[in-house]
């Protein structure tokens, strides 16, 4: 089975492709209908591609919804190279690239220019299946280690998941005389939708929605009512999503500036804050629910905040309209080397549960 597009931008993740596409592809039927309100990076919905079910997810962070939507995409590295190539041809290049020290060590002159330029463009327009290749593929490209052999990132070093912050990266850039690679943005751009687009067999159904799923209006863009809810909240304490993508947060029409804000995020100020805006999420999942629905969850918690997920879990659910059936241990973030184990480097890694509950009916 080819589940390379699953790959096609790093981003921190709650769980592993096995995880719901295991789950899918043992106890769903055709006729299904997945839905994620907390979307991440889109694996639930690319299981549910892999495994012919409609998907649909919710998330607050516009790069989320960028990468989840290449999830769904179908499209062909031809159409994906095209258009790009009627970007640079026919979209008026900006008159304004960012301009100060860490863009100038981050980005050889050329390659910032025409990543600015696509930028315009896809802003301007990202309504089809090619130009959300296109994004998320140079969502995936924009940093990410130096070459040996060859090229595959449009920066200078830096981590793969997480953009370094400004100060940092500039002086780990010039204590090591690092200078940004005149990279071929176009070379990258072809090589990465041949990986991740010229071996998709399955065809994607379903959309994203750009919205706080504790909204109920957030969950009007789901056209039909779930049978499937597989989802893994932010873990309490776990803020720094936006920050931490702060660069692709520029690409997608950000600030060319760190983004410190928590708009559309669950509240970490106390347990029983974060708890209330959970269980508001699951009570508008409830109403966007069909008969028999199950809502399966993995939890767990970061080091450095004493919380213990699965009582915490629990109590988000009460007075719902779900009933918990079973919890179960599901490993750590270590087993699995998941993102989410970068965290926090104090202490072990603690253990994550997944939890099953039904939806109860009217008259249950």
């Amino acid at each position: 089975m080819m589940t390379a597009l699953n790959a096609v931008c790093p981003y921190f993740t709650m769980f592993p492709l096995s995880f719901p596409l295991g789950l899918l592809q043992r106890h769903s039927v055709s006729t299904d209908v997945v839905l994620d309100p907390f979307v991440g990076r889109g694996t639930t919905l690319y299981a549910a591609r892999v495994s012919g079910l409609a998907a649909h997810g919710i998330d607050s962070n516009p790069v989320a919804v960028a990468i989840s939507e290449a999830k769904l995409a179908n499209t062909t590295p031809a159409r994906i190279l095209g258009a790009a190539n009627r970007i640079l041809r026919d979209f008026k290049p900006p008159t304004q690239v960012p301009d100060n020290d860490f863009w100038h060590l981050a980005f050889h002159e050329e390659v910032l220019t025409t990543l600015c330029h696509l930028r315009a463009g896809l802003i301007a327009n990202c309504n089809s299946d090619a130009r959300k290749g296109l994004r998320a593929i140079i969502l995936g490209a924009l940093h990410g280690p130096l070459g040996k052999h060859q090229q595959s990132y449009f920066s200078n070093q830096c981590p793969r998941t997480y953009a370094p912050k400004p100060g940092y990266a500039i002086r780990f850039w010039q204590k090591n005389r690092l200078a940004p690679p005149k990279a071929n943005v176009m070379q990258i751009i072809e090589r990465r939708a041949e990986r991740y687009y010229a071996t998709e067999k399955t065809f994607g159904t379903g959309g994203v929605v750009a919205g706080d799923s504790q909204k109920a209006h957030s969950f009007h863009g789901v056209s039909k009512r779930a049978t499937w809810i597989v989802t893994s909240p932010p873990y309490y304490g776990m803020r720094t999503y936006i920050p931490d993508q702060w660069l692709r947060r520029w690409f997608v029409g950000g600030r060319s500036i760190v983004d410190y804000s928590n708009t559309g995020q669950l509240a970490h100020g106390s347990q029983e804050e974060f708890c209330e805006g959970l269980r508001t999420v699951w009570v508008n999942c409830a109403a966007a629910a069909a008969e028999g629905c199950r809502l399966v969850i993995r939890f767990g918690a970061i080091n450095d905040r004493k919380v213990d997920p699965r009582a915490l879990l629990k109590k988000s659910l009460q007075k719902t309209n779900w009933r918990l059936l079973t919890s179960k241990p599901a490993g750590t973030a270590a087993s699995g080397r998941r993102q989410v184990d970068q965290f926090s480097s104090a202490g072990s890694p603690i253990e994550e549960y997944d939890f099953w509950a039904e939806i109860q009916s009217a008259t249950s």
